[in-house]
């Protein structure tokens, strides 16, 4: 479903606590009852302000009423939630405006926000299908006891796990976005003006980013990581220029006082080297090298590695490997901080962490049993918010768990997004 936000400059204070009443209320009920809807808002005007309230919500899409239903109530969906986590940054100052969707896929939506200042930022939207939440409830004792709200448990799992693994590697000195808040099913991040490595078509040196990569994948180890999806999507290449440096120490390698001045110019070009800069992204599915499916997940993130740059940049590694058990070898050595450990000590139940590998799971297999299915970035389907059918289900968009084509200005060569204000108070 598209982020639409619209509705949210008219959306009263009143609207703000009826909803957040039915979010409270879908812990416990997949439909909320009106009458526990009432008791949770508190409204002055009691039972008929609240149903006026609850009725504006549904026009817009943020509560659906169950067709069929045993018993009145509502439920919350999707777009109500993405509300609920905008209004939250909002009130924090960290996301004034919400501009374009960048990028689109069966698990998350990609949006480029701004906060009060102007700076552009990334957030991510997890969206993970009623359809998974099914097979994961009728397997697990936990979800069984919660009657309703498995979709927003695991979305909002998916973010809080992803939000910790991203600041635990930042601060490991990992090539991550910078995290930068979290609001339910919602990560707020930096912008990385990159592309993703599957629409990069050629490279300076194919050897040393494969020996760059594969580093990154022996390091994560060391520190008791998996990525679980180390492919091209979830991959994203950042261009720098910087000066080349002499044996002597100066730029361009010549002293400053022995360039003439009408040389300048034409050496400044030759003396930009362009490199090239891997960046991670995408983690809820990290797993640990002491998971029992850990050597799977390794293999498979260094043959998605393998296969892209044979195909892509017809390069093939002499080296063989690398191989788990040796990989396994050096997990915590040198002191490296086990953060597979950090983070599920953060918070995370191992039951949980199951359910959350279930969704994910059944997620990569609805879209071709492997991770990193190969579609196109951006190109988005004709959706409406099928969560707000009666069936339940999510119909998914395109893959791409990342970053997807931004629009850039040709003449900056900078991406060019529209944005719009969302006249939020933090006093509603």
């Amino acid at each position: 479903m598209k982020l639409d936000t619209k509705a949210m400059r008219h959306l009263a204070a009143e609207d703000w606590r009826v909803l957040t009443a039915v979010e409270i209320g879908s812990k416990n009920h997949e439909i909320v009852p009106t009458p526990l809807i009432e008791s949770i808002a508190k409204l002055r005007g009691g039972g008929n302000r609240v149903r006026k309230s609850i009725s504006a919500l549904a026009k817009t899409g943020l509560v659906a009423k169950v067709r069929e239903a045993r018993y009145d109530g509502y439920r919350l969906t999707y777009g109500g939630l993405d509300y609920l986590a905008l209004h939250a940054h909002a009130s924090r100052g960290a996301v004034y405006s919400v501009g374009d969707r960048i990028g689109v896929g069966k698990e998350s939506d990609v949006v480029v926000v701004a906060d009060d200042k102007g700076r552009r930022r990334v957030l991510k939207i997890h969206r993970l299908g009623r359809v998974s939440f099914r097979s994961v409830r009728a397997n697990r004792d936990y979800l069984r006891r919660r009657q309703g709200g498995s979709w927003m448990y695991l979305s909002r799992l998916a973010a809080e796990r992803e939000f910790a693994f991203m600041r635990a590697l930042r601060d490991e000195g990992f090539p991550v976005p910078e995290p930068l808040s979290q609001s339910r099913h919602t990560v707020l991040m930096e912008l990385v003006d990159a592309f993703p490595l599957r629409q990069i078509s050629a490279v300076p040196d194919p050897a040393a980013l494969y020996a760059e990569l594969v580093a990154m994948i022996l390091r994560l180890a060391r520190h008791g990581l998996i990525h679980g999806d180390f492919n091209e999507f979830n991959i994203l290449i950042k261009e720098e220029k910087k000066k080349r440096t002499g044996e002597d120490g100066e730029e361009g390698g010549k002293p400053a006082l022995e360039k003439g001045k009408e040389v300048v110019e034409e050496e400044a070009a030759e003396e930009e080297e362009l490199t090239i800069t891997p960046v991670l992204i995408d983690f809820p599915q990290m797993v640990s090298m002491d998971h029992q499916n850990a050597e799977m997940y390794f293999d498979r993130d260094v043959n998605c590695v393998k296969r892209f740059f044979e195909r892509r940049f017809h390069f093939v590694s002499t080296q063989p490997g690398p191989f788990f058990k040796d990989a396994k070898k050096t997990v915590g050595r040198d002191g490296a901080r086990r953060l597979d450990a950090a983070v599920e000590a953060s918070g995370f139940s191992k039951k949980a962490l199951k359910d959350l590998e279930a969704a994910i799971r059944e997620q990569h297999e609805a879209r071709g049993g492997q991770a990193g299915s190969g579609e196109e970035y951006g190109e988005e389907s004709q959706d409406e918010d099928e969560d707000d059918d009666d069936d339940g289900t999510d119909d998914s968009e395109d893959d791409n768990g990342g970053y997807g084509e931004e629009k850039r200005n040709p003449e900056t060569d900078k991406p060019e997004v529209s944005i719009e204000a969302l006249s939020i108070s933090g006093k509603t």
